[in-house]
């Protein structure tokens, strides 16, 4: 398990990815990062957004008009005649 990082952890770390990445592919990485989890806050706000909101007048109008549209009669449907 990753427990608490020191200070020379972090620095041996920090100078592994600056060897691997080098030098010029290191502000790439950081901002297309960023740009994923900006991404990913934005959907993830949106969808639930979507869950919790009422529902909008066009979708009610919707729904009001399909239920008016049903029979008002209590008898079951018959199958055959």
């Amino acid at each position: 398990m990753l427990g608490n990082f020191g200070f020379w952890e972090i620095m041996v770390l920090g100078l592994v990815v600056l060897l691997v990445f080098g030098a010029k592919r290191l502000p790439e990485i950081g901002s297309s990062l960023g740009k994923g989890i900006r991404e990913f806050k934005k959907s993830f706000t949106e969808t639930q957004d979507a869950i919790t909101s009422p529902l909008n007048d066009s979708t009610t109008r919707q729904l009001d008009a399909s239920t008016s549209q049903q029979p008002t009669t209590t008898e079951p449907k018959r199958l055959s005649q």
